[in-house]
């Protein structure tokens, strides 16, 4: 039995297909959503979506948004989502940079601005990570200039 799922942001549709399970990254921890699930409507978090069909997995880096679960569907509206393949880790690499210079240099007296550098932190933050564990992220520093940068793959 499967259930189908889609992924989608503003932009693009980045997955649908049949899936024997979906892991979402909820607001109070991971969830795994099942053919025959009750429905559910929830508030998403930065984190990495999990789909598994046939014993196959692929990983999806999202940014916060919305799901709403059915018995036989689960459609993600994603903030923002990225397929772990199509990270690229430099550019992830790179704004996480950004937002931590940004942050560094004071916390703005714009609450808005503040969230703003937050969630590029998380967002940059979670592709990383995402892309790392996966190993499906474009990778064009070679591993020797990223451990001189203090960073490595088991990060």
């Amino acid at each position: 039995m499967t259930i189908q799922c889609e992924i989608l942001t503003q932009e693009r549709q980045l997955f649908d297909n049949e899936v024997d399970i979906v892991v979402l990254p909820g607001l109070e921890g991971r969830m795994g959503i099942l053919p025959n699930h009750s429905p559910l409507l929830t508030v998403l978090g930065f984190g990495e979506v999990v789909v598994r069909t046939s014993g196959e997995e692929e990983y999806f880096a999202i940014g916060g948004g919305f799901a709403e679960i059915q018995p036989d569907h689960v459609i993600i509206l994603a903030d923002s989502a990225e397929h772990a393949q199509e990270i690229d880790i430099e550019r992830a690499i790179e704004a996480r940079e950004r937002a931590e210079k940004a942050m560094a240099e004071g916390v703005p007296e714009d609450p808005m601005r503040y969230a703003q550098i937050e969630a590029a932190l998380r967002r940059a933050q979670i592709r990383i990570d995402v892309s790392r564990r996966r190993a499906g992220g474009r990778r064009r520093r070679g591993m020797e200039e990223l451990r001189s940068r203090g960073e490595s793959d088991n990060s």
